[in-house]
């Protein structure tokens, strides 16, 4: 079953292949949708791809295709009954979707430089990150450019574009963006102890630090990284 907005998202694209042959972009998308960002036609369009609906074309910005359709979505008349003499043939099962190349690109929303004061919603920007397919697992992801050299110990350097997919749960041990009295956002370890949440950087330099459990949101998992030399 999809979501009435998936659903909607679904028939405007086809209805757009139909029309023009062009994948509409993702400004008419949130138009047609009524959505207030991108970040939403980038949620729906990855649930879409989850589930077999959509399929995102290789090194292309704009390219959808529509694998199939659920199966509700129009009603279809009932064939005319043949005759009794009219051997039925078996139906040829339809093919499965094609995988994902190995060497596909596809784009996240780029929210720019992790920043105090702001949650991950506010940083909202038009930018896209190209990203392999192959550094990205399932569920809807976004990227940031890293700040500072607290993580430096796990690998995570200043400049560094963090891949995070996009959750409100982790387990212990996983860095995680974590808003913080829904104040400053970071990149950190996060720990449950004595009932508090400690955020745990990755440099010696930096202590750890304590939060009651509700002054700690996670807002995603690190699930990649891109670093780019200059």
């Amino acid at each position: 079953m999809l979501t009435a907005k998936q659903h909607e998202l679904l028939q405007f694209i086809q209805q757009r292949l139909e029309d023009t042959g062009i994948s509409p972009s993702f400004e008419e998308m949130k138009e047609a949708l009524d959505l207030k960002s991108k970040s939403g036609v980038h949620r729906l369009i990855s649930a879409l791809e989850e589930r077999g609906f959509l399929r995102r074309l290789p090194n292309r910005a704009r390219a959808l295709e529509v694998l199939r359709q659920p199966e509700n979505v129009t009603a279809r008349a009932k064939p005319a009954p043949m005759p009794d003499n009219v051997v039925r043939l078996p139906t040829a099962p339809r093919p499965a979707p094609a995988p994902t190349p190995a060497n596909d690109v596809i784009e996240i929303p780029l929210h720019g430089r992790i920043a105090a004061g702001l949650p991950i919603e506010a940083l909202e920007s038009d930018r896209m990150l190209p990203v392999p397919a192959a550094l990205l697992g399932a569920g809807d992801h976004y990227a940031l450019e890293v700040s500072g050299d607290s993580m430096v110990d796990a690998g995570i350097l200043d400049g560094d574009y963090a891949l995070v997919r996009r959750t409100n749960t982790a387990r212990d041990g996983e860095i995680v963006v974590a808003l913080v009295r829904n104040e400053e956002a970071t990149l950190k370890y996060l720990r449950r102890e004595n009932g508090l949440i400690r955020l745990d950087p990755a440099n010696a330099a930096y202590d750890p630090q304590y939060f009651r459990p509700d002054e700690v949101e996670v807002q995603g998992k690190l699930a990649g990284l891109l670093r780019r030399y200059h």
